[in-house]
């Protein structure tokens, strides 16, 4: 389970496809802290450290399930990832409760900076049956866009708009995020839950 709350932004050190799985080898600060079989969240897709390289570097493999769901695939050598190791059961959560289960991507459609912050519109595709299951976003509630917890405002059906502070901006892939650019999505699993049970 992880917050939200991305540690820092990872740089894709190498890309191997081997059939139809894909190696990740990353470069961050806490790899020396990390351990095989360790979960940690890229771009909000929970993904098992497989190893430990002596040059600052780790190794995740993404599957071609996850590849199918997520923007993985895009990744090319030099690209910003965001990271987060799970949460501490004893700790605090700063952001919302996320699984790392990505539910699909999203294409960001403008970006506007306004007094100091940035916002960002992303759209997504999503069937009556997909959006009676939960898959859709709440005026003020919360959303993952590639791993990253924030707070909706202007939520449409198959859309919605996020403001990224000056912080996130620096510390997360946000700073590379441009119109036309396929991000993560997750959906608020309580709003999930809630869907689920009052179509029972």
């Amino acid at each position: 389970m992880f917050s939200g709350i991305v540690e820092e932004a990872a740089t894709v050190a190498a890309v191997v496809r081997e059939g139809g799985n894909l190696h990740l080898t990353l470069r961050c600060s806490f790899t020396d802290e990390l351990k095989i079989d360790q979960s940690v969240a890229h771009n909000g897709v929970c993904l098992t450290v497989v190893a430990i390289n002596g040059d600052g570097t780790y190794t995740v493999t993404a599957i071609e399930e996850t590849l199918r769901r997520s923007n993985l695939g895009d990744l090319r050598t030099g690209d910003l990832v965001n990271v987060e190791r799970c949460m501490v059961m004893n700790g605090r959560l700063d952001g919302h409760i996320v699984q790392g289960h990505v539910d699909c991507t999203a294409v960001c459609t403008y970006v506007e900076q306004l007094d100091g912050s940035s916002y960002f519109r992303f759209e997504y595709e999503v069937s009556p049956e997909m959006a009676r299951q939960g898959y859709v976003t709440v005026e003020k509630g919360s959303v993952t866009v590639n791993g990253v917890s924030l707070t909706v405002c202007d939520s449409a059906p198959s859309s919605f708009r996020v403001a990224i502070i000056p912080y996130t901006m620096e510390h997360t892939n946000f700073c590379r995020i441009a119109k036309g650019t396929r991000v993560n999505l997750e959906f608020d699993i309580i709003g999930k839950y809630i869907a689920r049970i009052s179509s029972l």
